[in-house]
């Protein structure tokens, strides 16, 4: 059985927490800890769905399956990593700081581009996406974007999953969204505009 404590939380959101894997630290634990089965069973099944499909995960985590914990049933991911080890900082971060940071509003915007690319080369179907929802991964070689939360389809048919045309529908009207949250929540950040107006 793992053992999770104060010292492995990584992250807590309004449903589940996220722990260093005390075993192997290249990956994360998520429990539930107030009502959130119905998601974690959503989110598995399509990873599930996903692994059958034999993605390529340049914008997910890989799931590899459920372990035991001291605070019951864990779901095991990656946990993304900057190159220098730091685990990769939210968009939500970022955007907060770009003051301090303004050489990296060029590559978000990138990353960002490259990641709506992605979801929809590979038909990748989220619930919402928001900017505490992905997270940044240094890397010398560049940036990019992954998405550690809210994955999934939750329609009682679920054809956007299987049917390339509904999917892309999908995805362009999840990103509007997205583009209009973030414009919502950080007008006042000039840099911030310029990244939502190009992607």
């Amino acid at each position: 059985m793992l053992e999770l404590s104060a010292a492995t939380l990584v992250g807590k959101g309004l449903h589940r927490e996220v722990h260093v894997h005390p075993d192997d630290d290249s990956k994360c634990v998520k429990v539930v800890v107030l009502r959130g089965e119905e998601e974690t069973r959503r989110e598995q099944a399509y990873y599930r769905f996903l692994q059958r499909r034999n993605i390529d995960w340049i914008s997910l985590p890989q799931f590899y399956g459920n372990e035991e914990t001291n605070m019951g049933p864990g779901a095991v991911f990656d946990l993304i990593r900057d190159d220098d080890g730091q685990v990769s900082k939210t968009l939500a971060f970022y955007l907060d700081n770009l003051s301090s940071t303004p050489e990296l509003v060029e590559s978000i915007g990138q990353a960002l581009i490259k990641l709506k690319w992605d979801l929809l080369e590979q038909n990748i179907i989220t619930m919402t996406l928001k900017p505490k929802n992905m997270v940044l991964q240094l890397r010398n070689d560049g940036v990019r974007f992954l998405i550690i939360d809210n994955i999934g389809n939750s329609d009682i048919v679920p054809i956007s999953s299987y049917v390339r045309f509904f999917g892309r529908k999908k995805i362009e009207r999840k990103w509007g969204k997205f583009k209009g949250l973030l414009s919502k929540k950080f007008t006042n950040q000039s840099n911030t505009k310029k990244i939502i107006s190009n992607i």
